[in-house]
């Protein structure tokens, strides 16, 4: 994977959510996944293939890597955090998403039929 400075095309959906998801802090596969899905009202599914397939991907590029457990949770499960590098990332995206949907209204606006 791209390090941030060196990635020229946009981020994939999951890896957008997945950097999304735990830009809120530590989480376990399955607190991801619910993560996701409860701020996206359910209209994007993470599945657990795709989710390891893509955090993997992602702790290879120095995105995300291995948080300690929940002391409060007391749990075994394997956490992930975000990177600075993986911060970075999910700012550019954001910048990114913002020029398009900028550049989408300008066009939809300059469409409209005067009076509208």
């Amino acid at each position: 994977m791209k390090t941030p400075t060196d990635r020229t095309s946009p981020l994939s959906p999951a890896t957008l959510h997945i950097l999304l998801a735990l830009a809120g802090g530590d989480l376990h596969g399955y607190g991801i996944i619910q993560e996701v899905a409860r701020y996206s009202e359910g209209r994007y599914k993470l599945g657990p293939g795709t989710l390891y397939d893509n955090l993997k991907k992602m702790m290879d590029g120095g995105l995300v890597v291995d948080a300690p457990p929940s002391a409060e949770a007391g749990e075994e499960r394997r956490f992930y955090r975000l990177t600075a590098d993986g911060g970075s990332a999910l700012a550019e995206e954001v910048d990114r998403l913002e020029r398009v949907v900028e550049e989408a209204r300008l066009r939809l606006q300059a469409r409209r039929p005067e009076g509208v």
